[in-house]
């Protein structure tokens, strides 16, 4: 691959119109994004079942947590 053809494929992958994707979603997105209640997500997080970046007062879930949070949930039906 020549400078101009990397060059092209780095300029392609910016033009993006959503961006980069978003990795730390706020309490409310969090629990949207698990299907659950703010209220069942907070007790989520001060039991330690997930893991939690706080700034300030605010909290934040990453979403690669929470995909590892549901991959450990997930139950399989066996007969």
């Amino acid at each position: 691959m020549t400078k101009v053809e990397r060059l092209n494929k780095y300029k392609a992958q910016r033009r993006n119109p959503e961006g980069p994707a978003k990795r730390l979603y706020n309490t409310a997105a969090a629990a949207c994004y698990l299907g659950r209640s703010v209220d069942s997500l907070r007790e989520l997080l001060w039991a330690g079942k997930l893991p939690y970046i706080k700034d300030g007062k605010r909290i934040y879930v990453d979403v690669q947590d929470m995909d590892a949070y549901i991959e450990r949930t997930k139950t399989q039906f066996t007969y």
